[in-house]
């Protein structure tokens, strides 16, 4: 269904309109570590439409929830605008506790369309986690860097009223379907904003 994406490696850079994915030193609050990750990132504020991509179906996943941070203070979300700066805040949050380092083992499905993300549970009987395409400040995948080779997939969004912001963080089963996420997200922010061209 989705052509799968071959996987980058760290000396290697690519860059589009729509997603950016470079190869960045992160600092790592795990005791001073330095690690080289490959990062996939959607930026919305600067999303431009090609013109001619369309997202009319629903593109479906199985990720697992790693967790979530909630209402953020504006402040803090104004200091979390680049890749670097949230891979160091989830890595914080996970020292801290707040965030665990590996996710539960229940599969869930995470569906992204022109309307937004859906995460529902594997049968696909209760949705648990909204969030409208409109809302959705910055998406970004990489590996966590601690050796196990995990590929996380994190999501900055925020309210009607722009006041404050949530992170929410999904476990991906590799790095290219955690790229795959970002691509099929892109499309979606395309189309929509393809369509509102025309109208």
């Amino acid at each position: 269904m989705f052509r799968k994406v071959k996987k980058r490696h760290s000396s290697s850079s690519s860059q589009s309109s729509e997603i950016s994915t470079k190869s960045k030193s992160v600092d790592s609050s795990l005791g001073g570590l330095s690690r080289s990750s490959t990062v996939a990132s959607l930026d919305t504020d600067s999303t431009k439409s090609s013109g001619n991509s369309t997202l009319d179906t629903c593109a479906e996943f199985k990720v697992k929830y790693l967790g979530s941070i909630e209402k953020l203070p504006f402040e803090m979300c104004k200091s979390l605008l680049e890749p670097p700066d949230l891979i160091s805040y989830i890595d914080t949050a996970q020292q801290e506790g707040k965030l665990p380092f590996v996710a539960a083992d229940q599969e869930m499905v995470l569906a992204v369309s022109k309307y937004g993300i859906r995460v529902a549970s594997s049968d696909q009987c209760e949705v648990l986690h909204r969030h409208p395409l409109y809302l959705v400040v910055r998406m970004l995948c990489y590996e966590d860097g601690l050796g196990a080779g995990r590929n996380l997939l994190a999501l900055k969004t925020t309210n009607p009223e722009q006041q404050d912001c949530s992170i929410w963080v999904y476990q991906c089963s590799n790095s290219e379907q955690a790229q795959a996420i970002c691509k099929v997200l892109s499309a979606a922010f395309d189309s929509v904003l393809a369509t509102d061209a025309k109208s």
